[in-house]
């Protein structure tokens, strides 16, 4: 199986359209409710593809038309009534047999190639994406579909925001933060297993659903590529391009508490989220309570708050000895379970499982504890560069190793599907995103417990931060203003160095007229001595 490296899907061989032949089946997933005008163009033009008519399965979701919606006899129809497109795609999901499911809302029309477009891709891969190019027509909706779909709709406006992330990525292969920004609900297709492995459309959210699912597929290992030849055609503006604003202040609202990667949309320094940036798993029987203690409160102490804290151990099993709990062999258990129980941020697990949604997983050895930065240090490392595994490493001694681990959980998912048989995880990892060795000491991990600062120290510190930056402000201002007074005493000095250096210019001059006059009085008392002598003689 050809291996993707990030999200550079360049490297698969995809065919020219009409040169190949197919051999997997989709299922068209059109979830519509009314307009039956738009959605019998849409199911004419699904009627008209050059992919083999035997390998399409068309499903119309209707979600509550009144009237019913009708549809030919090749078309399957499910009625759900629930309202809300997440419940209509997830009951069209439900029933469909394709190999590859594609979303397409019931106001797009395709073009004839655009299944087989986005279908040589699903060929060379299990784990793609793929999204196609649509265009908003103003033109008025016709009765029957068009032979030339680009005389009919045309001019029309491109999806731009998609146009300008493809063109600025250099088509999402230059590692991009968040290519799952790429699955749109109006015509996008992808692998059944990777459906079956990310999970059905969140029903609970009010809008943002394709964004959401879009970064489960993400973690699931997806790579999603952009298909310029799978073009369509949307019948009027989408309610996004009518209300941005207010799609947007809805949308935010709770898409940031499953989608990590909108960073922006965590500003706020200590409150928690449904998926965290970041889960650190730590075995409670790997040491004492001390050093479980010291490594879980110093994860919890970081300057990345975004982080959950999964304890490992046998919590079910357990029993406290009230009789003589000093002497109970399990006692180390009942104090960590105590001491976290009501802590938001630590969950007791049974296994080291962690939740799917979570992007980067930190396996770490108790009693080791990261400064304060450390975790943030390692997660710019892992997205500068890409990397799906950062190993730390923390001690070496007597041929034994200990490691902590930052697991990238899209990069691991991915692997897991191109693993081939006796191949280790983490040699697939490292084909497929990347693996980087680091040192412990260099990126603050001590194997002792620290004092976290805790967030009135916190405060104190940055207090007596601002206020030595205030002083040294004023400092600044100080020897500016004396650096000022330098300058204006240098210029009076240099004004009067000029004023000198034209005085003694004056006597030089002066000095030398009086010097040719006084050799002049020289010669004449000569000349008159001289004829005196010459008259006695």
């Amino acid at each position: 199986m050809t291996r993707v490296r990030g999200n550079d899907y360049r490297v698969l061989d995809v065919p020219d359209l009409g040169t190949w032949t197919p051999r997997m089946s989709v299922s068209v997933i059109v979830p519509a409710y009314g307009g039956q005008d738009k959605l019998d163009l849409v199911l004419e033009a699904l009627r008209s593809q050059s992919y083999p008519a035997h390998l399409v399965e068309v499903v119309v979701v209707d979600n509550g038309s009144v009237p019913p919606l009708r549809v030919p006899s090749w078309v399957k129809l499910v009625v759900c009534e629930s309202p809300g497109r997440a419940a209509a795609r997830n009951a069209g999901l439900a029933v469909a047999s394709g190999e590859v499911i594609h979303w397409l809302d019931s106001d797009v029309v395709l073009t004839p190639r655009a299944i087989e477009a986005h279908m040589r891709w699903h060929h060379q891969a299990p784990y793609l994406v793929v999204t196609g190019y649509i265009r908003f027509t103003s033109a008025p909706v016709p009765a029957r579909l068009p032979d030339d779909l680009e005389s009919a709709f045309e001019p029309a406006e491109p999806h731009a925001w998609i146009v300008e992330l493809v063109e600025r990525t250099d088509g999402l292969t230059a590692n991009p933060s968040r290519p799952f920004s790429l699955h749109v609900g109006g015509a996008t297709s992808v692998n059944a297993a990777l459906v079956a492995a990310a999970g059905p459309m969140d029903e609970e959210l009010v809008l943002g659903q394709d964004t959401e699912m879009g970064y489960r597929l993400a973690q699931a290992g997806a790579v999603f590529v952009p298909e310029p030849q799978a073009r369509a055609y949307h019948l009027g503006p989408t309610m996004r391009m009518r209300d941005k604003a207010p799609i947007d202040r809805v949308s935010h609202a709770t898409v940031a508490d499953r989608v990590p990667a909108y960073r922006w949309l965590r500003s706020h320094p200590g409150r928690q989220w449904k998926v965290p940036l970041v889960e650190a798993v730590v075995h409670a029987d790997e040491g004492g309570y001390e050093d479980v203690r010291a490594t879980v409160d110093a994860l919890l102490a970081g300057t990345v708050p975004d982080v959950s804290v999964t304890l490992v151990g046998p919590w079910e099993g357990l029993e406290r000895d009230r009789r003589a709990p000093l002497r109970d062999p399990a006692l180390d258990l009942v104090l960590l379970q105590g001491h976290y129980a009501h802590e938001g941020r630590v969950r007791l697990a049974a296994t080291d499982e962690t939740d799917p949604a979570v992007p980067y997983v930190l396996r770490l050895p108790a009693g080791w504890t990261p400064a304060e930065d450390s975790l943030a240090r390692l997660l710019d490392l892992a997205k500068e560069e890409g990397q799906g595994l950062v190993n730390v490493l923390l001690s070496e001694s007597g041929g034994q190793v200990v490691t902590a681990r930052l697991e990238r959980t899209a990069a691991f998912a991915r692997a897991r599907v191109v693993l081939e048989p006796g191949e280790e995880l983490d040699d697939a990892v490292d084909a497929v995103f990347g693996v980087r060795w680091v040192e412990g000491e260099t990126h603050g991990f001590a194997r002792q417990p620290r004092v976290p600062l805790g967030r009135r120290g916190a405060y104190r510190a940055r207090s007596e931060a601002q206020a030595e930056a205030a002083k040294l402000r004023a400092e600044v201002e100080r020897l500016r203003g004396q650096v000022d007074r330098w300058r204006e005493e240098s210029g009076k000095w240099r004004r009067s160095t000029v004023e000198l250096r034209r005085e003694v210019g004056t006597l030089r001059r002066q000095l030398a007229a009086a010097g040719r006059v006084q050799q002049g009085l020289r010669a004449a008392l000569t000349a008159s001595v001289k004829r005196a002598l010459k008259r006695k003689v």
